[in-house]
């Protein structure tokens, strides 16, 4: 008998639910609201909303498809980029039309375009614009660019390396080493993003100079949460169905998936394409709410911390990557921000900014060892605990 997408994928309901509530207590408790939650605070959450959401992609990729990758961080970084080059082109353009307004003869579009140049790229030594800000002066365009940039490196990435049936081990390098020559390349002044600056003042969004940063971060917070709800309910239908059998089988045993006449490749390069372009949206998300963003958040470290969240919270299991994501990612806000005491053993003191990564990466190898299937593997076993 047929049953309903709701029925064969229980946990979407919950997960909205759950996300619904969410929502309504930060808007509840956010100064639009009675004003418990700071400013700041509703941002981390709004990142943290867009970090669970390219944890759940990586979980497709990496937990239903069996693709360890060690890129979707670049393909988050992407993301930022193409969207904060609109913003920063935007917020300067405001910025030097209003300040040569002033002058007697009034000045050509081709001034402005130069003081705007001078400003973006003074800072590495240019005034010129390179070919990757042509589109740059149009939302649209840009908007675009979030999801064409990421998706055409993703497809031709895997192509080469899915025909060529590179799997397990070196296709894990792989991915790490295209991320770490983007990274390098982006670390360069000459890459046309500025270098090691980066793009910053993404948080004030042109034509709200007015609004308070209050109203934008919860305008923020609806659009991540939004965008979290509707990954997780179109993962949730890729890995449903025949599809999601196909997929996990290749995860099992990809040759002989292969033997049975369902062409792999394809199957491989429509997930890892689909999670990367989800991905870029995650990011293009996250960083006006971060604020900026340089060549150091594309590296590859960062794409191994969300291999770790999606093993914490239990891979191969949607809610399981939100719950590693979201537990991970809040606490390391807490231990790096000096919200947890330092513990003072008489002949040394812990200061937690200086050993977190080491109590994640003991989390890791424990939960690796001891408890494989995660956090997300404990709520299965509450959940379905007999009487």
């Amino acid at each position: 008998m047929h049953r309903s997408f709701i029925t064969r994928n229980p946990s979407v309901l919950w997960f909205l639910l759950a996300l619904s509530l969410f929502t309504i207590g930060v808007t509840i408790l956010s100064e639009a609201g009675i004003g418990t939650l700071s400013t700041s605070f509703v941002k981390t959450l709004g990142k943290t909303l867009c970090l669970c959401l390219i944890a759940i992609a990586m979980d497709i990729v990496w937990g239903y498809c069996g693709i360890l990758s060690l890129g979707h961080f670049a393909f988050f970084g992407i993301g930022g980029y193409a969207i904060g080059m609109w913003l920063m082109y935007a917020r300067t353009e405001g910025i030097v039309i209003d300040s040569l307004a002033t002058q007697t003869i009034p000045p050509t579009p081709q001034e402005i375009t130069d003081a705007i140049g001078n400003q973006i790229f003074g800072v590495v030594g240019s005034s010129e614009f390179p070919m990757l800000w042509a589109f740059s002066d149009s939302l649209f365009l840009q908007l675009l660019m979030v999801v064409l940039a990421p998706g055409l490196l993703a497809l031709v990435f895997g192509w080469l390396a899915f025909r060529s049936r590179v799997t397990g081990v070196y296709l894990s390098i792989l991915t790490q080493a295209m991320t770490l020559a983007l990274a390098l390349y982006l670390f360069q002044n000459d890459s046309g993003l500025r270098g090691n600056n980066g793009l910053s003042g993404l948080q004030n969004i042109p034509g709200f100079e007015t609004t308070p940063q209050s109203t934008i971060s919860l305008a923020f917070f609806y659009a991540s949460a939004l965008a979290l709800a509707l990954g997780y309910i179109l993962f949730a239908w890729v890995v449903s169905g025949k599809m999601g059998s196909v997929i996990k089988a290749i995860r099992d045993d990809e040759a002989r998936v292969r033997f049975l006449g369902y062409n792999v490749e394809s199957y491989k390069l429509f997930v890892f394409t689909l999670t990367a372009i989800v991905s870029a949206i995650a990011g293009a998300l996250y960083y006006p709410q971060a604020g900026i963003i340089n060549p150091a958040e594309i590296a590859p470290i960062a794409s191994i911390y969300l291999a770790v969240w999606v093993a914490i919270g239990g891979r191969g299991r949607l809610y399981g990557a939100v719950i590693g994501a979201a537990f991970v990612s809040l606490l390391s806000s807490w231990f790096t921000g000096g919200g947890a005491p330092a513990i003072d053993l008489g002949f040394y003191t812990i200061q937690w900014t200086d050993w977190w990564l080491v109590l994640l990466g003991v989390s890791f190898v424990a939960v690796t060892l001891f408890f494989p299937k995660g956090i997300g593997g404990l709520f299965d076993y509450l959940v379905r605990k007999p009487s």
